[in-house]
């Protein structure tokens, strides 16, 4: 029996090495699913890895110590105490470093000098002038304070510790420690002040109540030897290079564990690190991922069953004759069943087992060319689904072969099925159970779990299916009009593919085979397009330059003269957010808008936002002078009230912002005097404050302003709590509460009312937007938008002049940036670092595209594009298997009808353009369920990427690629029939066998 098997296999061994490739590819699509999520899983790791921030790629522990405090309860929070923990942490190196704010170098108390000890320090300067420190009493002093002091190596100057007073408004430094002669050994640069050697300390922070950003660096003798008034010691932990790999996750995870927990009991000791969210980022990615690759490779695995239940089938058809004559000898029911199945199964479960190999090694392969370093890691749980997806494609094959093991004989001598059309039983439990997921997916809003995340292999499969039956039934009425006609080929051609048997399970298989295939291409596609957006307009332009805090006037100004023809640059500050009139939004130099954004093609031009922006306004009034003299009368206050008067004033030389408490006001007229060495070389003045005092809910008052450093008013104006009269004098009728939320701000005519917006989503409620100085002020929308850069669908736009000019704080910039356009020279840091900008973060859209395409659900989609070609090998091997088993039948009626007179220009066409019509009309079908699947459940598909920015991302792939995918498959599958139509028209030719 077993050489009877043999020799059926060997005489068909075309059709039995067929159908183990279709095998083979089933039980290798179960088998690559889960080996593809191990590699996956791994470049996830090694990408976020690779593409960290710096705070992801370090530690440091801090201990704070008030001395005073300790003399008094004793205890002192030795940073020593995570010693141990941190001597486990392998593969980090460990920077030391301890501060202290001192008093005594500058001429102010606004502001400490911070005098630090950090190691190594020399190695990460540059030094410009005399010696790094050694000895005690040895200080490095920026180049920048060097200058402006007139300070140089080999000078001296006496420190003192020194502690904050809190007690005052703005807030003051007091020394406290004995005093300390200190020398100066050299002058620094710092070269990069982003370098993660540095930590986040803010050692290079400036602003006019920080300094100037450049601290003291001394050695440990140096600060041993001072009385501490308050430190804080720091060991900052580094990893190097292949310390956070891949296959050392778990291992650093468990040591930053004990770290913590270190940490936790030793009050006053903190851990700050960005590792935990580095980590956090690495198993979202793999959870996207987990959901992304099933979604084609189960609609994959049904395909290649399907396609072997087709083959199958359509090759038991063929053997009707064999069948029928082993029924005739009266072979038992075992003999029968072996020769009748045994033929298949065998096949079938050779390339079973060929494709738990092929699988492994095919992934291998695609891991090593994509995925490169990261390796595949194959593990023998990638075999789980072999075994089910051997069975299920053994199952396909006997439910295949069911008709002709219980057929009559006569009916198996019939040579066309015949008769009714059987109940569509498959077909109505695989529509039933497509609805059935689709609806679930839908009600749990794009959740890919349960049957939800089978929701696209139904659809798709559901929808071929209905689609063929659909089909076949029109194109067996053309071929009878056809034939009817006279158009003997066409006809010919059109009963050969409607009448035959299994030849709308071929085509439901073509279909679903190119539906795969589009449903892949619609992912991968609309995949790039949302993370071509993310990178473009979610980062906002060509190159993002992040600042350390300073004032925004500063920020302006600074960016203008580094591009003085507006070219490249662009000065941004985001807008507060905070307050019931907050929305999220961005203050630009709107005129840069156009050279430098990224913007959409839909809304409002750039250049057109750009010119309503910013309307021409007259300047803000403005005086120089060392003191502030107001000229006021106040009546018609409560003799239990009090009322507070303020002026909020910006530097002309970029100073930064201030806001100077004039005094309280009493009845009556009065002169308040106020010194401010802050405006000696001039100030703008950016509005008058007045407030109440105390916890009275309100205050009532008239304040008339007869004058202010002779500055005139006339279209002054206030955004709330007061009517303002203006005439030679400004009187206010003020209604406030205590500062600063209760504060009536009056502003000059230099600032719009309302201010101009550019608008995306609803904008701010009531048309009113919180400033920069985070009071309310009307607004008007002047443009809408579909969505700002950086900041999103629901965000707001305006102009960085209006908005310093409308701020009333003395705050800096909130998130100071510089966009750079395409266009920005090689030397840009340079020249923004000249005109005094210290950049603390560099951002491109590139570096931002390249860490999407390395998240989770980008890498996992590689895997759709796999799914996609080994669909369409599982389409071609299943056509190549029809033609071989119809081929010899079909010639023999083709020869009959040839010899009784039919042309052969006939023969020819029904020969060579039944399959090519077949495949064509399915492609196209295939194509639309593909885009109808998509549009049904593409929704749910995580493809923006871990934290997807508030962007409108493209929804549907582009047209072209579409087309060109579809193409592929078309022209596949069009040479497959075009060899198996040439082959049976020279079948036909020499007659039958």
């Amino acid at each position: 029996m077993i050489s009877v098997l043999l020799a059926m296999i060997w005489s068909r061994r075309g059709q039995a090495v067929t159908l183990a490739v279709l095998a083979l590819i089933a039980v290798a699509s179960a088998v690559a699913a889960p080996a593809y999520l191990l590699a996956v899983e791994r470049a996830v790791a090694q990408g976020q890895i690779e593409t960290a921030e710096l705070d992801e790629l370090r530690l440091v522990i801090r201990a704070a110590n008030d001395y005073q405090v300790a003399a008094q309860s004793g205890e002192v929070v030795r940073i020593t105490a995570a010693g141990n923990a941190l001597d486990r942490m392998t593969g980090f190196s460990f920077v030391y470093s301890e501060e202290m704010p001192t008093l005594g170098l500058e001429s102010t108390n606004s502001y400490a000098s911070r005098l630090v000890f950090r190691q190594d320090v020399c190695d990460h300067l540059v030094i410009l002038t005399g010696r790094c420190v050694s000895g005690e009493g040895d200080v490095l002093l920026g180049e920048q304070s060097a200058k402006r002091l007139k300070v140089g190596a080999g000078d001296t100057f006496v420190l003192r510790t020194a502690r904050v007073d809190g007690r005052s408004q703005p807030p003051f430094w007091q020394p406290e420690g004995d005093p300390k002669t200190f020398t100066v050994a050299g002058t620094y640069r710092v070269p990069d002040p982003s370098e993660i050697y540095w930590g986040t300390h803010g050692y290079f922070i400036s602003g006019p109540f920080i300094g100037p950003g450049e601290p003291l660096f001394t050695t440990d003798t140096s600060l041993n030897s001072i009385v501490r008034s308050t430190s804080l010691e720091a060991i900052d932990g580094i990893a190097a290079p292949g310390t956070l790999h891949i296959d050392r996750l778990d291992a650093v995870r468990a040591e930053l564990a004990e770290l913590e927990s270190v940490t936790d009991a030793v009050p006053g000791l903190n851990l700050d690190t960005g590792i935990p969210q580095l980590f956090e980022r690495i198993e979202s990615g793999r959870a996207e991922a987990r959901l992304l690759v099933p979604v084609l490779a189960v609609p994959l695995v049904l395909l290649a069953c399907f396609s072997i239940y087709l083959t199958v089938g359509h090759g038991a058809e063929g053997r009707r004759d064999e069948i029928a004559v082993v029924a005739l000898r009266g072979a038992r029911w075992w003999t029968r069943w072996w020769l009748a199945t045994g033929e298949s199964l065998t096949a079938v479960l050779a390339g079973a087992l060929a494709g738990c190999v092929a699988g492994q090694l095919l992934v291998n392969l695609v891991a090593a060319s994509i995925f490169q370093g990261a390796g595949a890691d194959p593990a023998l749980s990638s075999l789980r689904y072999a075994p089910a997806a051997t069975g299920t494609a053994l199952a396909a094959a006997l439910l295949a072969q069911r008709r002709p093991l219980f057929s009559p004989v006569s009916a198996l001598l019939q040579r066309t099925t015949g008769g009714r059309r059987p109940i569509p039983v498959i077909e109505a439990v695989v529509v039933v159970l497509a609805v059935v997921a689709a609806a679930q997916l839908y009600l749990a809003d794009g959740s890919l779990d349960g049957l939800g995340s089978f929701a696209p292999a139904l659809l798709m499969l559901a929808l071929a299916l209905l689609t063929a039956r659909a089909v076949l039934p029109l194109v067996s009425r053309y071929a009878g009009r056809a034939l009817q006609r006279g158009r003997l080929g066409a006809g010919l051609a059109g009963l050969q593919l409607s009448r035959r048997p299994g030849a709308g399970r071929l085509f439901a298989l073509l279909a679903a085979s190119a539906a795969v295939a589009g449903y892949a291409t619609c992912a991968v596609d609309t995949a790039a397009q949302v993370r071509d957006v993310e990178a473009r307009l979610g980062t906002g332009a060509h190159r993002v330059i992040t600042l350390e805090r300073m004032p925004r006037r500063q920020l302006l100004d600074a960016v203008r003269r580094a591009d003085p023809e507006g070219r490249f640059a662009m000065a941004v500050a985001e807008l507060p957010t905070g307050g019931s009139a907050g929305v999220p939004g961005l203050a630009v130099d709107s005129a840069r808008l156009p050279a430098v954004a990224y913007w959409t093609d839909s809304g409002p031009s750039a250049a057109e936002v750009a010119a309503r922006l910013h309307p021409s306004a007259p300047e803000r009034p403005s005086f120089t002078g060392d003191e502030i003299v107001a000229e006021v009368t106040t009546t018609e206050v409560a003799s239990d009230r009090r009322l507070r008067l303020a002026i909020a004033l910006s530097s002309k030389i970029g100073l930064g912002e201030t806001v100077v408490e004039i005094g309280v006001l009493r009845n009556g007229p009065a002169r308040y005097r106020q010194p401010l060495s802050f405006c000696a070389k001039g100030c703008w003045v950016n509005g008058i404050g007045i407030s109440g005092l105390g916890r009275a809910t309100e205050t009532t008052g008239t304040i008339e302003v007869r004058g202010l450093n002779g500055i005139s008013f006339g279209g002054w104006w206030a955004a709330q709590n007061a009517q303002v009269t203006n005439s030679p004098t400004l009187t206010v009728k003020a209604n406030v509460r205590a500062a600063p939320s209760g504060t009536a701000w009056i502003r000059p005519p230099a600032t719009a009312d309302p201010l101009p917006l550019a608008v995306a989503g609803a904008g701010p409620p009531a048309g009113v937007l919180t400033s920069l100085g985070g009071d309310a002020i009307p607004a008007a929308a002047i443009a809408r938008l579909p969505v700002v850069p950086m900041a999103g669908r629901n965000a707001v736009l305006m102009d960085l002049d209006l908005a310093d000019r409308l701020a009333v704080d003395a705050q800096p910039a909130q998130a100071p940036q510089v966009w750079l356009g395409p266009d920005a020279p090689a030397d840009v840091l340079q020249r923004l670092a000249d005109e005094g900008l210290v950049a603390s973060g560099d951002t491109s859209a590139a570096q931002v595209r390249e860490r999407l395409d390395r998240q989770g659900p980008a890498l996992a989609l590689t895997f759709h594009v796999l799914a996609g070609i080994l669909a369409a090998l599982l389409g071609a091997g299943a056509l190549v298997l029809t033609i071989a088993v119809d081929r010899g039948r079909r010639a023999g009626d083709l020869a009959a009808l040839r010899a009784q007179g039919l042309p052969g220009r006939v023969v020819r066409r029904a020969t060579l353009w039944t399959y090519p019509v077949l495949v064509g009309f399915a492609v196209l079908v295939g194509l639309l369920v593909g885009a109808a699947t998509w549009w049904l459940t593409g929704w749910s598909l995580p493809l923006a990427g871990l934290t997807p920015p508030d962007l409108p991302a493209p929804g549907t792939p582009r047209p072209a690629i579409l087309l060109a995918v579809a193409a592929a498959v078309l022209a596949l599958f069009v040479a497959v029939a075009l060899a198996g139509g040439r082959d049976l028209r020279k079948r036909t030719e020499k007659g039958p066998e």
